[in-house]
């Protein structure tokens, strides 16, 4: 661009201030990030002998400046800028992230707002010259409550000269820190759209204004600034079109595309004077944008991140040329020639480098790198895998049912697993095994109970061999970073599984409780879990079919062994030698056509409706004070069910309530025994690096006939509060898998799409991300779990919040069911619509998303349908049973 772009004489009245200044950069920057931490460093480097040295801070040129923009250098065809991303412990924060490493030509440098001190604030910024500007992020709670803006308050009073962009809460305490008062909204709106006007600053270059213009953005709050109070500092510089808000398939409808700014970049942006707005944001007409009228300080109260959002991109562009024209206007109206020094800064980052935080620190240090330095254990292990395979055996001896039962049925099925595609529509390939191999071990993990008030987590794990000998150990690390070290420790040659056409070779199965959320990030557990909080199987020894052509495999792993293993020899016999018509499991009647309630199936649930109705209503206030955008709640369902067929049950329920991503885990010394129907997958790692969640939101029930039930479809598929639960989901996974992924990569193939199974419809979204190379399959699973559809957003204070309102332990519902395969791939579910049986108790789990437009009657209603399928299947499988006791 030669020339300079004409600046609004009200947005820069005063070109010349001190501070910060374009520099000369000569390295391009590359996919890492850094998050700076007070006296530590987060990396995404694994290798801790390696040098880790990042070009998000990379030295200057000496020769220095000149005065003109040919002098800034351009890295890949983009003139860099270097954004510090404050970070108000929100969800959404590494969708802005992502963003700004596009738009910006290399990532931002993300702090939590309580990360620094002033002294290091104005180090970094003044001092070193590290950063071109700054974005204040969304984030739970009111700019007015200092531990929930941290830092971000002096940096908008005091960074007179430093281009400031605040988002959501940003945008609101930019108001009130110049003495606008934050008020609550006439109606809490999240995850909803608004059709946008604007005066044709700057921030909103070169994008179109008003009605019907295809300006749209996704709004999440509950607080909005009283235009009323506005200082004359501020300029309002955006505003709602109307007082209404749309769904997000309302706009669809109008043929705009959210991501529809690049083939709209002709259209005229408005052009109405800044001066004159204040009467326009009357008739019911929110406030969206301010600026200061000296400042380089911008703030929207819209989401610019979300997938909703029409021009997000082309904000956070506008808003880097506006830090590019600051700093030129700078050099061109003073003779500064002031070098950073981020090489030195680089040094101290390093140096004081921590990986292991003290938990009572600062509240930051409750969410943990996602990084693990440390290099794997003494203990290195290699692994040689051996597999056959027989075309179209699974449908000649009776398929994955009849195999399983013949194989692993015996001695009550104990020790096995059976990782499912019951639903075979959706699920290609199901995987089983038992106890038996060398290698094959159990890991039993319980949090400690310090751990429910420090977040590094740390516990007791057991191991047990297939030999029966216990070991037992206290990881102060907690689980997950015991799973990591083990996986890195394995050792393979990749031309063992060429030729597999699914991701699981071997390796560990088993769950993760909902508890593990501290060693993800949340600061407690209010609640212990009378489970265990982590339980796997080594898993040497597998059987896998592929449901698309009937195909089995068998895998047998060995460490550092030739021979070929006598499993696959025994196995290979037995499988030959079943018929279509073996099983040792024989059908139980089944009288009971009608579908029960839970009272009326024996089970008791933890909280009365009239208390479930009162827990959504305090949800609802917690949203309307802006501590969160959605809640999920739950609750539980339980009742004592003495002896029964466990496996029995379990071959019931896939029958009665197939699911794609159904499972069948049983550990005998634990009394525990889980019977999974869950449609919904938390995260799946391939072996190409590709990350996919299918977070699901929305739920009606099917329909008795065939018109009603297309009807219920409809229904759900045009409801305004399902659209806003998905896509508050969707942008939460998309923060998620941003953490972790290569930059630009995470996208969404499908949203809102509507799934039917036996008993319910559902609303399913895609979200996927090419992992970055440098994370680890933990790394990925610690980034998100546990899945944001079961928490809501902002997860961190929602997961909080949460604790404070549920009676008891989420325990294994709300966790995660799959596996963690020797060579660096996973597939883990949801745990819902799943049966708990635990020392002779079975529980049911179920909840829902509360959002602003949620009605606690409603909602109730909506948990107990999704209690229906697995509660009705406990109650059928009994009385069958019962009456084939009293027939024989």
């Amino acid at each position: 661009m030669e020339s300079t772009r004409t600046i609004l004489s009200s947005e820069l009245k005063f070109p010349c201030f001190k501070g910060l200044h374009c520099r000369d950069l000569n390295e391009v920057a590359s996919k890492s990030f850094l998050r700076v931490k007070k006296d530590s460093v987060q990396v995404s480097k694994h290798q801790a002998g390696k040098s880790f040295v990042s070009s998000l801070l990379v030295p200057a040129q000496s020769e220095g400046l000149s005065k003109g923009k040919k002098q800034l250098e351009v890295a890949n065809g983009n003139e860099i800028v270097r954004t510090l991303l404050i970070d108000n412990y929100d969800s959404y924060t590494y969708n802005v992230y992502q963003e700004l490493s596009i738009v910006n030509g290399v990532p931002p440098v993300v702090v939590y707002n309580d990360d620094l001190t002033w002294e290091e604030v104005c180090h970094y910024l003044y001092e070193e010259k590290a950063f071109d500007n700054v974005v204040i992020s969304p984030g739970p709670g009111t700019p007015s409550r200092p531990e929930d803006i941290g830092i971000c308050l002096r940096l908008l009073r005091e960074c007179k000269d430093i281009p400031i962009l605040g988002v959501c809460l940003g945008y609101e305490a930019l108001g009130h820190v110049h003495g606008a008062e934050i008020v609550h909204a006439p109606e809490p709106i999240h995850g909803r759209l608004s059709e946008l006007e604007h005066n044709g600053c700057s921030l909103f270059d070169d994008i179109p204004s008003g009605p019907n213009s295809g300006f749209k953005v996704v709004r999440y709050h509950s607080l909005v600034i009283d235009a009323k109070t506005l200082s004359k500092e501020l300029v309002p510089i955006a505003w709602t079109s109307s007082s209404d808000a749309l769904s997000y398939l309302e706009i669809q409808k109008s043929g705009e595309s959210p991501d529809a700014y690049e083939s709209q970049m002709g259209q005229k942006r408005g052009n109405s004077s800044p001066s004159s707005h204040s009467e326009k944001i009357q008739n019911g007409k929110i406030l969206m944008g301010i600026m200061h009228c000296t400042r380089p300080h911008y703030g929207v109260q819209f989401h610019p991140e979300s997938i909703g959002t029409a021009y997000g991109r082309k904000i956070f562009k506008n808003f880097r040329e506006i830090t590019q024209d600051y700093w030129l206007r700078k050099i061109l109206f003073s003779n500064e020639r002031r070098e950073p020094r981020s090489i030195r800064l680089f040094k101290d980052l390093l140096g004081h480098r921590r990986l292991v935080h003290n938990a009572g620190e600062r509240r930051s240090s409750s969410f943990p790198s996602l990084l693990n330095l440390s290099l794997p254990s003494s203990d290195v292990k290699f692994l040689n895998l051996e597999w056959r395979k027989f075309n179209g055996l699974a449908g000649q001896v009776g398929g994955s049912r009849n195999i399983f039962c013949e194989l692993f049925g015996g001695n009550n099925a104990e020790y096995t697993f059976w990782l499912d595609s019951a639903s075979t529509e959706r699920g290609r390939f199901s995987f089983m095994g038992a106890k038996g191999g060398s290698l094959w071990k159990q890991f039993t993990f319980r949090l400690s109970h310090k751990s429910d008030t420090a977040s590094e987590g740390g516990g007791h794990l057991s191991i047990e061999d297939s030999q029966g000998s216990i070991t037992n150990t206290f990881l102060e690390d907690g689980f997950l970073d015991f799973l990591n070290k083990e996986l890195l420790s394995i050792r393979y040659d990749k031309r063992d599984y060429e030729g597999l056409p699914f991701a699981f070779h071997g390796g560990y199965v088993g769950y993760l409780g909902y508890d593990l959320k501290v060693e993800c990030g949340a600061a407690f557990n209010r609640h212990k879990s009378k489970t265990p909080d982590a339980c796997f199987f080594f898993a040497d020894n597998i059987v896998v079919i592929d449901h698309h052509y009937d195909d089995v495999y068998i895998l047998s792993l060995q460490e550092g062994s030739t021979a070929t293993p006598a499993w696959l020899d025994e196995t290979e016999k037995r499988l030959l030698g079943l018929k279509a018509s073996d099983t040792n499991k024989s059908e139980v009647a089944m009288s009971l056509t009608a579908t029960l309630s839970p009272s009326e199936a024996g089970f008791l649930a933890d909280k009365s409706k009239e208390q479930y109705m009162k827990d959504v209503k305090q949800c609802l206030q917690f949203i309307k004070d802006g501590e969160s955008y959605e809640l999920c709640l739950t609750s539980q369902l339980r009742k004592r069910i003495g002896e029964m067929d466990l496996l029995g049950f379990y071959l019931h329920l896939r029958e009665k309530n197939p699911a794609p991503f159904a499972a069948w885990l049983n550990f005998p010394k634990e009394k525990l025994c889980i019977c999974s129907s869950s449609p919904e997958r938390f995260l799946k790692l391939d072996e190409n690096g590709m990350l996919e969640a299918k977070p699901i939101k929305g739920t009606v029930p099917r329909g008795s006939a065939k018109e009603a039930d297309e009807q219920l479809k409809q229904k759900l598929q045009c409801s305004e509060k399902d659209q806003a639960e998905n896509l508050m989901i969707v942008d939460l996974l998309r923060n998620d898998l941003g953490r972790v992924c290569e930059v630009g990569s995470v996208h969404v193939p499908l949203l809102m799409d509507v799934e039917s199974y036996t008993t319910v419809h559902t609303m399913v979204s895609t979200i996927r991300g090419k992992k970055d190379s440098t994370m680890s399959p933990v790394d990925c699973v610690r980034a998100a779990f546990p899945g944001g559809s079961m928490t809501g957003a902002p997860k961190l204070r929602s997961m909080e919040l949460l604790d404070s309102i549920e009676s008891s332990s989420r325990g294994i519902y709300s966790g995660s069911i799959g596996f963690f395969s020797y060579n660096q791939t996973f597939d883990l579910n949801i745990v819902i619509r799943t049966v708990v049986i635990h020392e002779g108790e079975a529980s049911v789990g179920a909840g829902g998303a509360i959002i602003a437009l949620s009605d606690p009657a409603g909602e109730h209603e909506e948990m107990i349908l999704k209690t229906r399928a697995p509660v009705n299947a406990v109650a059928s499988y009994q009385k069958g049973a019962a009456s084939n006791e009293k027939e024989q």
